[in-house]
């Protein structure tokens, strides 16, 4: 893997009460459109989600949007992509995210954005894949879940046999140089998990 193409966003479909975390959004969507790297996210016009896809598609960038047919309604999709992929469910969502993305960012969000993270983390730490995952720790948002991972690493849970590689920022205007370090260094592996189905 030498080139970013395209990056995937978790955030949250809402704003979130501090206005910066939106302004953030809106500057990183700006930064994707300018270098030509396709945003792939949920697909929603809302909070974080809609500012985020707004900023790239008013910029000249490329927004694929990926949504469960269960949620159209409740984000409202985002009108403006270039394309939107409707899912039968959550698993096929997550996993067309990771098929059409070179690395994955996580802004500020909800229990949704929690868990999309952690997903991509547990893939990376179990060899499923070596994309590059980033914490965007904006205004120190991510900072409870930084010191839990360093509380697993102090517990033993998190050891050499089962590292995990992600990048913390703090500044919106890091995110794509520590992406694109990462990179750099990153072996090809083209292993795509296999999410089970309940």
């Amino acid at each position: 893997m030498s080139t970013i193409r395209s990056i995937c966003v978790y955030c949250g479909s809402s704003p979130g009460t501090n206005p910066e975390f939106a302004e953030i959004a809106r500057a990183f969507g700006q930064i994707l459109a300018e270098n030509g790297i396709t945003l792939v996210y949920g697909g929603g016009a809302r909070g974080l989600m809609g500012a985020l896809a707004r900023a790239v598609h008013e910029n000249g960038g490329r927004v694929v949007g990926i949504i469960p047919d269960f949620l159209k309604s409740r984000e409202r999709m985002f009108a403006g992509a270039e394309e939107i992929v409707v899912t039968r469910d959550m698993h096929e969502r997550k996993r067309l995210m990771f098929e059409r993305a070179d690395a994955f960012v996580a802004l500020p969000g909800g229990v949704g954005t929690l868990e999309e993270l952690v997903e991509q983390l547990t893939w990376a730490q179990l060899g499923r894949h070596n994309k590059p995952i980033l914490i965007a720790n904006i205004n120190a948002f991510w900072d409870p879940l930084l010191e839990l991972l360093d509380h697993m690493k102090r517990s033993g849970f998190i050891h050499s046999e089962l590292a995990i590689d992600y990048k913390v920022v703090d500044r919106v205007q890091d995110i794509l140089p520590a992406i694109e370090a990462a990179t750099a260094l990153a072996e090809p592996k083209a292993v795509s998990p296999v999410i089970e189905r309940m």
